[in-house]
């Protein structure tokens, strides 16, 4: 299958957000906005995974339905809801990178992740390899800010870290190369909704879920 990238140009800055979206919420939108914003990009895709291999899949609704509620939630002329992974064969973040930048070595990405995905980072398969093929963003989430800063990927990666005031920099940059921003903060969790709990009832411990 040949694939069907969202509009583009050369030389912009496009921001990555990848994950299952089950269900989409206005968290993520508020993430995308603000990486938007601070991370001064162009474009902004959010690739709305087929699977993903460290969770578990019971109750995962369809790409197609995870599209089209991700569309409708995140809904903003700089921000493109997009099942590319599909036609590219992959359900593995460094395999979605690696062909990404090779097919489109013309633009600037930068993957964006929340502070929960740091702090297991080391788990994803390639890992280091990830942080060799794009700048990373990770946006702050209630609870994960100790556990992500501390995290192995954390500190294997700590110099390459730079401050939050060189964040609109970042897209310009030759990784490994990364950035932590903190903000305000989205209570709202997928797993959560999933699971029927009301967003005033959240605790810390409940934030981990994309």
């Amino acid at each position: 299958m040949i694939p069907s990238f969202p509009p583009h140009g050369a030389g912009q800055r496009i921001g990555l957000f990848g994950g299952s979206f089950n269900p989409p919420h206005e968290g993520h939108r508020h993430v995308a906005l603000l990486a938007l914003r601070r991370l001064a990009l162009d474009r902004l895709w959010f690739l709305v995974t087929p699977r993903n291999p460290l969770k578990h899949h019971d109750g995962l609704a369809t790409l197609a339905a995870r599209l089209a509620a991700t569309r409708e939630v995140v809904a903003h002329p700089s921000i493109a809801v997009t099942g590319v992974e599909t036609a590219l064969g992959s359900d593995l973040t460094v395999d979605t990178l690696e062909a990404l930048t090779s097919r489109l070595p013309h633009l600037r990405f930068v993957w964006i992740m929340g502070g929960d995905n740091l702090a297991s980072f080391h788990h994803w398969h390639r890992w280091r390899h990830i942080a060799d093929l794009v700048p990373i963003a990770v946006i702050d989430r209630p609870g994960a800010t100790h556990a992500a800063l501390r995290s192995a990927a954390a500190s294997a990666l700590g110099r390459f870290r730079i401050p939050e005031s060189a964040a609109a920099t970042l897209a310009e940059r030759r990784p490994p190369v990364w950035v932590y921003l903190h903000g305000r903060r989205s209570n709202l969790s997928s797993t959560a909704l999933r699971a029927g709990i009301s967003p005033k009832n959240f605790t810390r411990s409940s934030q981990n879920g994309n």
